[in-house]
């Protein structure tokens, strides 16, 4: 590996900080507030626009800088979190919901949420429905669905309800950050994804400030709102800057479990970073991802090509931006995404945390700027 200074290793109490920041999509305040701090503390300047997304960025330099027409390059990476929206208050006083974002609903019975409720305050809740002991033959036959869930605040009927929660609040999964395995080698949490994402941007920033690397391109860095809802706040983001190029950060469902082979098994724990060729939103620029690859490889950092197609990130609104923008996904492979518990490895992680401070480095976007 070429020399670098200090590459950065993942910040796992940074990570375990802005994963337990409340943040379903619509939500994202007390999470742009924590990203905010750590790059006030690091002495990085940022800004916000009136929905909520976070910027920050470094000028580019040096030989090869164009002042006049810059190489503008955003890495992206949204700050929301799938979660719940009350939108009924029963007479019992069990609140019904909505997810907000994709959940698979056979993950949510018995799981601890959290409402925040009136004043800003947190209600605490259990998501609950019609024991298995009371359930039809035909009803134990498939999963529970959302419209036959609730939760369970502890309240005593509706009136006692309505003094800490309304119909409208929101809300999300609470179980905390664990890092368990062999040395804690692997993560546990909620809202990994994308929290991961934000968690390289910010190591990125402070890296190349640390260094005092000087990029030959504008480094712009889009923590984005309501992505698990639309991927709104990416394309504000995009037509706002217009950037050439853009490197999504991301986490992604891999299917390594038992009983799944070939190429259903889309990634592998363990493996490295996972470099995307298409989703169901956008095709990946072919040079990007035939360069983060070789750089991947040439620095010795664990890299792999995703094997299925599906979902959709940031991507599918940036590359759309302006006269269009060559993107590149870069994700960490997760377990049980979308769920109170994701997973992750924590050297796959690393090799993200490694790999795009290298790339930036390495690639050569000012040979290629879109007029």
């Amino acid at each position: 590996m070429k020399k670098y200074g200090d590459l950065p290793r993942t910040d796992v109490e940074l990570l375990s900080r802005l994963c337990g920041r409340f943040g379903p999509s619509g939500c994202e305040k007390e999470v742009a507030e924590a990203v905010g701090e750590r790059l006030s503390a690091s002495g990085i300047e940022y800004q916000t626009d009136r929905t909520g997304n976070l910027f920050a960025g470094i000028k580019g330099g040096g030989t090869g800088y164009d002042a006049n027409h810059p190489v503008k390059v955003m890495l992206s990476a949204h700050m929301d979190e799938v979660g719940f929206i009350i939108n009924e208050i029963t007479s019992d006083g069990y609140l019904k919901f909505l997810c907000v974002g994709g959940i698979d609903q056979r993950v949510l019975c018995g799981r601890h949420v959290v409402i925040r409720g009136k004043d800003g305050k947190n209600v605490p809740g259990v998501i609950a429905s019609k024991a298995i002991h009371h359930q039809t033959a035909e009803e134990r036959k498939k999963a529970t669905p959302v419209s036959a869930m609730y939760f369970d605040i502890g309240a005593t009927g509706k009136e006692d309800a309505e003094k800490y929660v309304s119909v409208g609040d929101f809300g999300t999964f609470t179980e905390g950050f664990v890092r368990f395995g062999t040395d804690g080698a692997f993560v546990r949490s909620k809202a990994i994804d994308d929290r991961f994402g934000c968690t390289v941007m910010i190591q990125t920033l402070e890296w190349v400030k640390r260094t005092g690397t000087v990029l030959p391109f504008d480094l712009i860095c889009a923590f984005t709102v309501r992505e698990e809802i639309g991927k709104s706040g990416a394309g504000m983001a995009a037509n706002r800057f217009r950037p050439d190029y853009a490197v999504i950060l991301e986490s992604t469902a891999i299917g390594d479990l038992p009983g799944v082979s070939g190429n259903a098994r889309a990634a592998s724990v363990g493996e490295g970073a996972v470099i995307s060729l298409l989703d169901r939103a956008t095709i990946y620029d072919r040079d990007m991802v035939a360069g983060v690859l070789r750089i991947a490889k040439e620095n010795g950092i664990p890299a792999q090509v995703k094997k299925y197609v599906s979902g959709g990130n940031d991507a599918g609104h940036i590359h759309r931006a302006g006269p269009g923008t060559k993107c590149l996904a870069v994700s960490a492979p997760a377990r049980y995404i979308h769920s109170a518990s994701c997973v992750a490895a924590l050297e796959d992680l690393d090799a993200i945390s490694r790999l795009i401070p290298v790339f930036l480095s390495e690639y050569g976007f000012e040979k290629y700027r879109a007029e």
